[in-house]
């Protein structure tokens, strides 16, 4: 070719790197877990979304060695021939698991968020969206062509401003996560609930990161908040506390049977192995059985919260196993996540996209694997770098 179309790339990962936001991935080796070997390091692991400790649960391992008896690819979309019976045993599991009348499993997560979205507003609707909420939401919204209206973080009292002002669309629906994946702070469900009420709005709540974690059967910030019943749509994963892979959806019958009619991901994408619904199967067994797990966890975090907070770091909202250490530049978040490596521990670095500018951070991410002796590690790293950073 006369020109080099892709030149352009190469002054773009140059700005990113003078910026300290040029990312690299680093290589696992051997299992996820509360310690993790990454670029060959041994290092405790505050990085993973693995809450419960199940990603290498031997009867996780065990439940899905034993489908894969029957083979690995699903080998077709679920609509064609794709949908094994474990996968409707996953379907069936959750919708009892989350107290609902049905449930879809999608690839990812992601997948789950993009194509419901999509499927349920369009041009000449429109989206509610909270401004932290996470960017597979954000994609969703911008997918569906639906207009999208943004009310800042948690502030139900602009929402509420902007649904006055929505009369001409034909159907509003408002989009938020339960617990914010960058600050680990809880949306303020009742009162989204009662403004969709008033203003005869759906509403979606995304619970990626409170699925298994909160609620006393571990459904969820809406289980926890007491509004569950009241949420029409809500989503979960089955990669973080559950130690799986894929998204789902729960929700009423006449919700399930349009997603498989019109989510996009869903219908156009082979189906996910059915040894992923084997394993996550086993994690709802084990998140049912196992309660104590979600209890250590969450006791883990208000320790850690108050541990740091008496330290002088600045922790934002945080209300969850997720725990921000808020740190300003790029380079501040880079030179404290190498000094924690340093030491022996992983704390990932969080810089835009993901955060806004000027509010970067290093994310503690707790898990219910992580030892007494770990979290005192963590904190004695934390109270050593205080003399230089604070």
């Amino acid at each position: 070719m006369s020109k080099e179309l892709l030149g352009w790339i190469e002054t773009e990962l140059a700005r990113l790197e003078q910026a300290g936001l040029r990312r690299r991935r680093r290589v696992r080796q051997g299992p996820q877990g509360p310690v993790v070997v990454l670029d060959g390091r041994e290092l405790i692991n505050f990085g993973s979304n693995d809450y419960l400790g199940l990603a290498a649960d031997e009867r996780l391992k065990a439940a899905a060695a034993a489908a894969l008896q029957e083979g690995w690819g699903a080998g077709a979309s679920p609509l064609v021939c794709g949908y094994s019976s474990l996968h409707q045993q996953l379907e069936k599991r959750l919708a009892e698991f989350e107290g609902t009348e049905a449930a879809l499993v999608f690839g990812s997560g992601f997948a789950a968020n993009i194509g419901t979205i999509a499927a349920l507003v369009g041009p000449g609707d429109v989206v509610y969206m909270d401004a932290k909420n996470h960017a597979s939401l954000w994609d969703g919204a911008r997918l569906s062509r639906a207009d999208v209206r943004v009310y800042g973080h948690g502030d139900y009292r602009e929402l509420a401003r902007l649904l006055e002002r929505a009369g001409r669309y034909r159907r509003r629906l408002i989009v938020t996560d339960s617990v914010f994946s960058m600050d680990g702070d809880l949306a303020p469900l009742p009162e989204l609930v009662e403004l969709a009420y008033r203003y005869d709005a759906m509403l979606l709540v995304d619970e990626a990161h409170a699925t298994g974690v909160f609620g006393t059967l571990g459904r969820g910030v809406a289980e926890h908040l007491g509004v569950e019943k009241e949420i029409p749509i809500r989503i979960g994963t089955l990669s973080k506390a559950l130690g799986s892979v894929g998204g789902f959806v729960v929700g009423a019958d006449r919700l399930i049977d349009w997603l498989v009619q019109r989510a996009r991901p869903y219908v156009f994408s082979t189906a996910p192995p059915a040894a992923m619904a084997a394993a996550a199967l086993a994690a709802l067994e084990i998140v049912q059985a196992e309660p104590v797990r979600r209890r250590r966890l969450l006791e883990s975090a208000e320790y850690v919260r108050s541990e740091l907070r008496g330290q002088g770091w600045r922790l934002g909202p945080s209300a969850s196993q997720i725990i921000p250490v808020l740190l300003g530049e790029p380079a501040t978040a880079l030179e404290v996540s190498a000094a924690l490596v340093h030491r022996g521990l992983f704390v990932p670095p969080i810089r835009p996209p993901a955060v806004p500018e000027g509010q970067c951070c290093v994310r503690i991410s707790l898990c219910a694997s992580h030892s007494p002796r770990m979290v005192e590690n963590l904190l004695e790293a934390f109270a050593n770098l205080s003399k230089k950073f604070l």
